[in-house]
């Protein structure tokens, strides 16, 4: 039996708490915030002993597995600090919010001998999974365009509701790394390395923040493709975010967990049942317009993917290394929109 800790106390944190009930061999020792009534309440609810005091949380030896659940730019130091105590990690997305951040925490499991994995759970959808597959398959024929839509809405009360909201340093960015970042992270799973970005971002609805509510950008990848990538947390009432891929033999569209087309050259009778069976099961708003309004079977799945790997000694399915590939991207486009010129990544 592994047992859990979650650092962090705040809405995600039920989702993680959810996944580790729904795992036969693990189950939630601890939950730390700096807020112990917070604390208290997450365990009393879920199982547990609460914590105001990451130390003590870390020094017990019932205690993993820790799932990072502060605000994004407050990942490194509760992720240094468990490695350091010998725990493995979990970190909500992203990793962090600079590339200098995500590689300490990197180093520091390393060189802790740990597992570090970050949190994308759309990788684990079956729609995803199908599409992935298609790629590699060579079924799109030669990608052309891989594009990214997330056009969701967020109240100003959404982000007057935590200090945090909104800000570079906590935040990280707006529209693009708190919310589009699941897409960024898939698209790039998809299509392969991004090699440049130009991008526009504006602040057009939202008071009182400092980051992006909209952002346009077109993205080079090693792969000789192009694509778009836009967000929005200004556009009411919410859409289910889509990525599009489109190649020389094939196109299809991921909306959510749900495929609306899926159209290949070289058509098969098992493209008809998964057009049919592969529609309608996005059963929730995929966080649209509600946060809270998504599901944790996902989150369940990498979980267990996580305790896998630790079995098997290899790294998580999404490891630290990947979950640094949308952070670097996010940023380029963010330096991109700052100076209004292509920006190079990588090499």
């Amino acid at each position: 039996m592994t047992g859990f800790g979650i650092i962090g106390c705040g809405m995600i944190s039920k989702f993680h708490a959810r996944a580790i009930a729904d795992i036969e061999d693990a189950r939630l020792v601890a939950c730390f915030d700096l807020a112990a009534e917070r604390a208290d309440a997450l365990a009393a609810e879920f199982g547990g002993q609460g914590y105001s005091d990451l130390a003590q949380m870390l020094a017990n030896p019932e205690v993993d597995v820790v799932t990072i659940c502060s605000p994004s730019g407050a990942h490194m130091e509760p992720c240094i600090q468990a490695a350091q105590a010998g725990k493995h990690v979990i970190v909500e997305k992203p990793l962090d919010v600079t590339v200098e951040r995500c590689d300490a925490m990197i180093a520091a499991c390393d060189q802790a001998g740990v597992k570090l994995a970050t949190i994308f759970p759309s990788r684990f959808h079956e729609s995803s999974k199908l599409m992935k597959n298609a790629v590699e398959s060579g079924r799109f024929g030669k990608l052309a365009l891989g594009d990214a839509y997330v056009k969701w809405y967020r109240t100003q009360e959404y982000y007057d509701s935590g200090a945090w909201r909104g800000t570079w340093k906590l935040d990280g960015g707006g529209a693009l790394m708190n919310q589009a970042i699941h897409s960024v992270d898939l698209l790039l799973w998809l299509m392969g390395p991004a090699v440049q970005v130009m991008a526009h971002t504006a602040t057009v609805a939202h008071e009182r923040i400092e980051v992006e509510d909209v952002c346009a950008a077109t993205i080079k990848f090693a792969n000789g493709a192009l694509g778009v990538i836009e967000a929005t947390t200004a556009g009411y009432p919410g859409s289910l975010k889509k990525i599009e891929l489109s190649g020389s033999k094939g196109t299809a569209i991921l909306e959510e967990e749900d495929i609306i087309k899926w159209e290949f050259e070289d058509s098969t009778p098992e493209d008809d049942q998964l057009r049919r069976e592969m529609q309608g099961r996005t059963k929730t708003g995929g966080g649209a317009a509600d946060p809270a309004a998504i599901g944790h079977h996902a989150h369940a799945e990498l979980f267990r993917d996580f305790l896998v790997a630790l079995k098997e000694d290899r790294p998580p399915v999404i490891d630290g290394l990947e979950g640094r590939k949308s952070v670097e991207l996010i940023l380029a486009i963010y330096e991109s929109a700052q100076s209004g010129a292509a920006v190079s990544i990588g090499g």
